[in-house]
């Protein structure tokens, strides 16, 4: 699997977690409510490919945002450095 789609994959993940979140803080049940009658298993996957899409995005997200990369060169090249 190339960078591009691990990226898209665990960005998709992420934007599920924030919805789950969502609708735990909100309405007091998420994900885990509507995979329980069909496996405990089957939303543990699911909360630990949230999480690993978490960590990988953290640990990849500059060089994978257009923003962030346009923003990072263009700092360097006005002499804002880091700012």
């Amino acid at each position: 699997m190339n960078s591009k789609m691990l990226h898209m994959v665990a960005w998709i993940l992420l934007i599920i977690g924030g919805l789950n979140w969502l609708l735990v803080g909100l309405l007091g049940w998420g994900i885990g409510n509507f995979t329980d009658p069909i496996s405990t298993v089957l939303t543990k996957v699911i909360y630990i490919l949230v999480g690993l899409s978490a960590i990988y995005e953290v640990l990849t997200h500059k060089q994978n945002c257009r923003q962030c990369g346009s923003a990072s060169s263009m700092n360097a090249t006005s002499g804002m450095g880091g700012m």
